[in-house]
């Protein structure tokens, strides 16, 4: 039986949202072995003069504790 643990980050990117979520998934990785899924939760972006400028995604990482 696995036992499952999930924390939940923001991140962000310049570039889209499925780079925020590998930047999540990178960051998380520094400190969290056994990542297994990400789920995106949310997505948002800023805008500066009619452009965005940023993708911000909130993302629940799901990892297997050993």
């Amino acid at each position: 039986m696995s036992i499952l643990k999930v924390i939940e980050l923001m991140a962000n990117s310049t570039k889209s949202w499925e780079d925020a979520t590998s930047n999540a998934v990178a960051h998380a990785s520094k400190t969290v072995k056994n990542i297994r899924s990400v789920y995106i939760q949310d997505q948002s972006a800023a805008v500066k003069e009619n452009k965005i400028v940023e993708y911000r995604v909130n993302v629940k990482i799901t990892f297997e504790i050993e």
